[in-house]
């Protein structure tokens, strides 16, 4: 993940890239439970967070972006790509996390409102965040120095603490590996993110790597508990020039794991299930199931003195995707020592105080147009409509009138205000309904949510 990829999409036009419609019953069900989650963590942690750099990507020669002149690490190395690689394919070697503490993750998550947790078990550099028999560039691997910790399978301890809090639980894993001779030949030069030889002229060489990557994951889908989505990133990593054989992958993975769901996200075709919009918010519903994955900070991995989005924006964004019919995946960094910063964990706790008093107005519910008026937006579910409130920049309570445009409450019947026993007064004005907001304490900050029972459309 990274903000400046090439391979992002940024206008997403759901016809022509996802097959929903042509998707099995099992697997429609399980993409309407997943849409039913609205809020999931994300969860970047590697080696990568030792320099505070944009993952994996300041390997790729040709990413000049991922090479900040601000970067420490870059400037240490006198701003020498060879320099800085060898180093890097080193971090392994420092790499000793022994605050790591999934409870302290989980128990912020869970607090927050979440419901899914996606998880880095592998990023684009090929270090594993678990165990696995295919490469000694792992996490449990005799050159780190954690893996004589107890909880040194990362991947198994993070799935296991979540999944016991109930979490839905995403596998992310990245196609692409630069540390794998089989992707990058370390006797060549590798100018960009792609293989650094042709695969039709070595076809040995590139069947390796399919080999390799199928055992990636077929680890993955058999020792590490019940997964419900396997979450690929790497887009480049696509047929003709890069093909892994997804159907082979596929089948074996829903062998391992029925109701499977697959995000081989910006591929498009039929293992793309959930569309997923990076650092962005479409400007309207999609028309499939897909979430927005975004960074709460700057970075995806952990960066000092980041800047943290406030709690007021996060929680526009929840609900301004949530409106659409969205998902927001929401990504915090871990420390080089593996805890949450305590910057975002305030932002969790922000969060989770408004969830609190809102939460029936995100989970389970679905788009309803006109999805936003003005400042206000709509959810519907169980036959209510929900009416959010998103606060002005400086407001701390809500506005003392409403006026609700396109969807209005049934004649006669009751508005109420979340998290308040006040009654709330309204009356039809036009094609309009005019809602007065009772006086006193908000019920929260940031904003407020209107139920009601809906006029007949």
């Amino acid at each position: 993940m990274a903000a400046d990829r090439e391979d992002i999409h940024l206008n997403y036009s759901p016809p022509e890239w996802s097959e929903y419609h042509n998707y099995p019953q099992w697997l429609k069900d399980r993409l309407e439970w997943a849409m039913g989650l609205k809020f999931g963590l994300f969860v970047h942690w590697g080696i990568y967070s030792q320099w505070g750099c944009i993952e994996s990507w300041p390997l790729v020669e040709a990413d000049t972006w991922a090479r900040p002149d601000d970067l420490p690490a870059w400037i240490e190395r006198g701003k020498d790509l060879e320099r800085f690689r060898r180093d890097y394919w080193a971090l392994n070697r420092t790499f000793n996390p022994t605050e790591f503490s999934p409870e302290q993750w989980a128990e912020a998550a869970a607090y927050a409102g979440m419901k899914y947790l996606c998880f880095t078990t592998k990023h684009h550099d090929g270090f594993c965040m678990f165990d696995t028999r295919t490469t000694d560039y792992k996490i449990t691997g005799p050159d780190c120095p954690f893996h004589t910790h107890p909880r040194a399978n990362v991947t198994r301890e993070v799935f296991n603490t979540f999944r016991a809090r109930d979490f839905g639980i995403w596998c992310y894993f990245s196609k692409s590996d630069w540390h794998c001779p089989w992707y990058w030949d370390p006797a060549r030069p590798a100018p960009d993110r792609n293989p650094n030889y042709d695969t039709a002229a070595e076809p040995e060489r590139w069947e390796k790597f399919r080999r390799f990557v199928y055992d990636q994951i077929e680890e993955l889908m058999t020792g590490y508990g019940p997964i419900d989505c396997l979450w690929l990133d790497g887009g480049q990593v696509r047929p003709p020039k890069q093909d892994i054989r997804m159907d082979l992958i596929a089948e074996m993975a829903r062998r391992h794991q029925p109701g499977l769901i697959i995000a081989d996200r910006t591929v498009g075709g039929p293992y793309e299930n959930i569309l997923t919009p990076e650092q962005t918010i479409p400007d309207a519903p999609l028309g499939v199931p897909w979430e927005s994955c975004l960074t709460m900070g700057t970075s995806w991995s952990f960066k000092p003195n980041d800047q943290y989005k406030s709690a007021r924006t996060l929680i526009h964004m929840l609900v301004d995707i949530v409106a659409k019919g969205g998902n927001f995946l929401l990504n915090v960094g871990p420390t080089a020592s593996g805890v949450f910063p305590e910057e975002a964990l305030e932002r969790l706790r922000e969060i989770g105080d408004w969830m609190a008093v809102n939460g029936e107005a995100i989970y389970g519910t679905r788009a309803l147009a006109p999805y936003k008026e003005g400042q206000v937006c709509f959810t519907q579910k169980g036959g209510q409509v929900y009416a959010i409130i998103l606060a002005g920049e400086g407001e701390s309570r809500p506005p003392q009138q409403v006026r609700l445009q396109g969807v209005r409450p049934a004649p006669g019947t009751p508005v109420t205000l979340l998290g308040s026993r006040q009654p709330v007064a309204w009356r039809p004005e036009g094609e309009a309904a005019a809602v007065d907001l009772p006086p006193g304490p908000a019920p929260c900050e940031h904003a407020w949510v209107l139920k009601f029972t809906p006029e007949a459309r």
